[in-house]
């Protein structure tokens, strides 16, 4: 099936938002795998780009995400993955950001990444460029999620917003789901040093049972294994308790 979703151009004198290209996906079988391939471009107006804090441009792509189409529990979690999921339009969601802590660096991010220290890219949406929808685009122009976006989830029609690179499904449902990760108390001890306030991905443990979902943003609904969106770090799954395909998300 392919889905098609059109939008009226927007012309203004001032950066405001822009209109997305047409949205432009299908989802086929192709043996144990289902595949959803995009034209890259999201279903809602994005942000202007570039702007003050991002100098890259959106550049149409064309995306392929494939996963098993009946997901299995592992042995062992998968992590390490920097596209964690993908919406049921076919854009690419990605929380992590490619800075890090660095004394040399501008403002003190880099991208070398020997301190240990990655900036959490929630903290501070607008220094990344992010528009209203928490996304924004990389050097190649591709325009992916950090979190979830209001507009996405508004023309849903239910709780599921995509898939995990393992096949289980992504829900945003705030009110069954909700992150075990909290701030830790007290100083970073190296690095950047300073309170734990957020900005870097370290700055967070998971706390069993403070929050009802695992540490891979997950739980059993309905005796199926599934994943969430929530509002609060880690945003979207960060690891994966089922099967990952050796490639998840391919550009042509």
């Amino acid at each position: 099936m392919t889905r098609r979703f059109a939008f009226a151009c927007l012309v203004a004198l001032a950066p405001l938002p822009v209109a997305a290209h047409d949205n432009i996906s299908s989802v086929t079988r192709e043996g144990e795998l289902t595949c959803i391939a995009s034209n890259g471009t999201p279903n809602h107006d994005i942000g202007q780009f570039p702007n003050r804090a991002n100098p890259n441009a959106f550049e149409a792509q064309s995306l392929r995400f494939c996963f098993p189409t009946e997901p299995q529990l592992a042995d062992a979690m998968t992590t390490g993955e920097m596209t964690v999921g993908v919406t049921l339009t076919g854009l690419p969601i990605r929380p992590y950001t490619a800075g890090y802590y660095d004394p040399d660096g501008r403002r003190g991010i880099g991208r070398d990444p020997a301190s240990g220290w990655r900036q959490q890219a929630m903290f501070e949406p607008r220094a990344l460029g992010m528009d209203a929808e928490n996304g924004h685009v990389d050097r190649s122009g591709l325009y992916h999620y950090h979190g979830v976006s209001p507009s996405y989830l508004q023309g849903l029609p239910d709780t599921q917003v995509g898939f995990a690179p393992d096949g289980f499904e992504i829900h945003y449902d705030p009110a069954i789901a909700t992150s075990s990760y909290q701030l830790r108390q007290g100083s970073r001890d190296s690095g950047p040093g300073g309170a734990f306030d957020g900005m870097f991905e370290e700055d967070f443990e998971f706390v069993d049972g403070s929050g009802t979902l695992d540490a891979c943003n997950g739980m059993m609904v309905a005796g199926t294994y599934t994943y969430f969106a929530t509002d609060t770090y880690p945003y979207f799954p960060r690891c994966f308790r089922g099967e990952v395909p050796a490639q998840f998300m391919v550009r042509n």
